[in-house]
């Protein structure tokens, strides 16, 4: 997918459910002039020690898929430098690959505001004294990256490393599996950046949409950032929308209801079957008036993980659509481990097999046992969200289930996964 398909007609699309308007504010296409004009100029003098206080006191979670603390990230780097035999300065990473199909937001967010990324990248770099700053981005937002950061001045430590497109090159060990050997595969899941990384350095790696929200943090404040959302989910997020004809990015406040968001994008919600929330390793959902939030308490909340919001038709096949989906996870594999090799195409046949025709009982027993089986025995995290997906499946598509060990299923499958 080429940024022009992924980010659609222009940035005017990319609004928010409450009129939310942040991250894009310096309109389409965004050079420096355009950005200074909307954001200011960036002042990294003004980044000082207290920084860390404000962006624990935003709230800010990762926006790349895990929701983890902001500020606890940026502060585990910094301190893995003080605990160093050998001190050395960190390393802090824009993680721009967004491996998983389902996602455009980030190739949106940096076609259309680089320089907001670039800003939070030298606020972080600035918050935990790094030496090395880098932009992994794919193929195709290259070329608006790296003229983005030849315009700059601030900018020219910053190195752009070019992310494979595959599902796993965005992990974070990958990152800095990638950029260091050029090769894209996680490592051990127990290893942490924070206190060995790239080059043996404390290493950072923050999604691009996040240190966009660094940036804006950095200039209004944590008060300002909490004003959008709620208590528990505070500021702003991007979900990618596909499926039933939609292909939009909308940013949304926090805590927003699915069907809220879903009618901002003009989804006609009776439509709607299922939505896949969180993309390849999420959920499906087929309550659309649960909230998007990463973080409890409270029911009727599902995690957006990356913002991935993928419609499934009512009129389609929820058991075959994720059949589909799970061949490619299959195929899409590190192969570093057993679940990965042999458990994910083992889950992949069963699940095959009950979408397409097979009545075996059985079948749904043994699926349910895989699944079990590959959770929290992974190298890295791909199994685990593998399972995620699978164990929604057999809940939200029970009754499917059922129909189809009977022979009886009469839904037509035209998804686009």
């Amino acid at each position: 997918m080429t940024i022009q398909e992924a980010v659609g007609p222009a940035v005017d699309t990319l609004r928010g459910s409450a009129g939310t308007y942040q991250l894009f504010a310096a309109g389409s296409n965004a050079g420096l002039a355009e950005h200074e004009q909307a954001f200011g100029p960036l002042s990294l003098a003004a980044i000082d020690a207290g920084f860390m206080s404000v962006l624990g006191e935003s709230g800010l979670t990762g926006r790349g898929g895990a929701a983890f603390s902001s500020w606890r990230k940026v502060a585990a780097t910094a301190q893995g430098r003080g605990a160093a035999l050998l001190p050395a300065k960190p390393v802090v990473i824009a993680n721009g690959a967004e491996g998983e199909p389902l996602s455009f937001k980030d190739k949106t967010l940096l076609a259309h505001a680089p320089h907001l990324v670039i800003d939070g990248l030298l606020i972080a770099g600035r918050a935990v004294s790094a030496s090395l700053l880098y932009i992994y981005t794919t193929p195709a937002a290259m070329p608006v990256v790296e003229a983005a950061v030849a315009e700059r001045r601030d900018a020219r430590k910053i190195k752009v490393v070019q992310a494979p497109e595959t599902f796993i090159s965005g992990e974070a060990s990958a990152v800095v599996n990638s950029i260091a050997t050029g090769v894209a595969l996680p490592l051990d899941n127990r290893r942490r950046l924070s206190a060995a990384g790239l080059k043996g350095r404390p290493t950072l790696v923050l999604n691009v949409e996040t240190l966009a929200h660094v940036a804006l943090i950095a200039r209004h404040g944590s008060g300002w950032f909490r004003a959008a959302g709620s208590e528990r989910d505070p500021g702003t997020r991007l979900v990618s929308i596909s499926g039933q004809g939609a292909g939009q990015v909308l940013e949304v406040e926090g805590d927003a209801r699915l069907c809220d968001v879903l009618s901002s994008a003009g989804v006609d919600l009776s439509t709607v079957g299922a939505v896949l929330v969180g993309g390849y390793h999420g959920r499906w959902v087929r309550d659309l008036e649960c909230r998007l939030s990463p973080s409890g308490p409270g029911e009727n909340v599902i995690n957006p993980g990356a913002g991935v919001l993928h419609i499934l038709p009512a009129r389609d096949c929820g058991l075959e659509a994720t059949a589909r989906i799970l061949d490619y996870l299959a195929r899409a594999s590190a192969k570093q481990c057993g679940p990965c090799m042999f458990g994910l195409p083992a889950m992949a046949r069963v699940l095959s097999a009950i979408a397409y025709g097979d009545r075996n009982p059985r079948l749904v027993l043994e699926l349910e046992r895989l699944t079990k089986l590959v959770g929290g025995r992974g190298a890295c995290h791909h199994p685990d969200g593998t399972a995620r997906l699978v164990s929604s499946a057999l809940e939200m598509f029970a009754e499917d289930m059922k129909a189809h060990l009977l022979g009886t299923c009469t839904r037509e499958t035209r998804s686009a996964i």
